[in-house]
């Protein structure tokens, strides 16, 4: 995540307490890392992390990551230890940015990547398709829908691609785009967060 979703909201269970996060399976399971200290920024809560890596344990392994609105990196960098093939962290703030690459020294993480850029400037760029991608963004800043949008035009999602959706519970998801199926669908506390199935016949680049 990037930003703060609930104001005055301590959620439970956030990951290592204030400043730090902790990754909670896999290869770097019980390793804490520093988090810049910018207004609002922390990581998913653990229990949220917890039920959607096991939703996505069957097709991880391997699988080439995008964590749009880094933040913490605390979902990209979960994803890396529990086996994903590649992650690529994208994340706009300078002083965030920097610290997720000392975070990742720190790890020594193979195949991770973090790029400071404006996601959505970002995904105008061309495409090279992933299997999943994280979508986490400031509640406040309404990007879910334009981002979910930018990738089901621009050719980011390879056939059968998964998409993590994270917003405040009191709004919900924007309607999705066209061969988009929610498989599953959860809240914890404020928070609403689900995954999105793209069909291989949605229009999207199939290599």
């Amino acid at each position: 995540m990037t930003r703060a979703k609930a104001p005055g909201r301590s959620p439970a269970g956030s990951g290592g307490g204030a400043g730090r996060l902790r990754i909670i399976g896999g290869r770097y399971r019980g390793r804490r890392l520093p988090i810049p200290d910018q207004p609002g920024l922390r990581p998913t809560a653990d229990r949220v992390r917890e039920t959607l890596f096991n939703w996505l344990a069957p097709v991880l392994p391997g699988a080439r990551c995008l964590d749009l609105f880094a933040g913490s990196g605390a979902i990209g960098f979960e994803a890396a230890s529990r086996g994903a093939g590649e992650v690529v962290l994208i994340e706009r703030n300078a002083a965030v940015a920097r610290q997720l690459r000392a975070n990742l020294l720190t790890l020594a993480a193979p195949r991770v990547s973090i790029i400071q850029a404006d996601a959505l400037a970002w995904l105008a760029a061309d495409a090279t398709p992933f299997d999943l991608v994280f979508i986490d963004p400031p509640f406040a800043d309404d990007l879910l829908a334009p981002a979910c949008a930018r990738l089901a035009d621009g050719g980011w999602l390879a056939p059968g691609a998964r998409v993590y959706l994270e917003t405040a519970a009191r709004a919900g998801f924007p309607p999705l785009p066209a061969g988009w199926e929610l498989i599953r669908d959860s809240t914890a506390g404020q928070v609403r967060f689900g995954i999105a199935l793209i069909q291989p016949t949605a229009g999207i680049a199939s290599d």
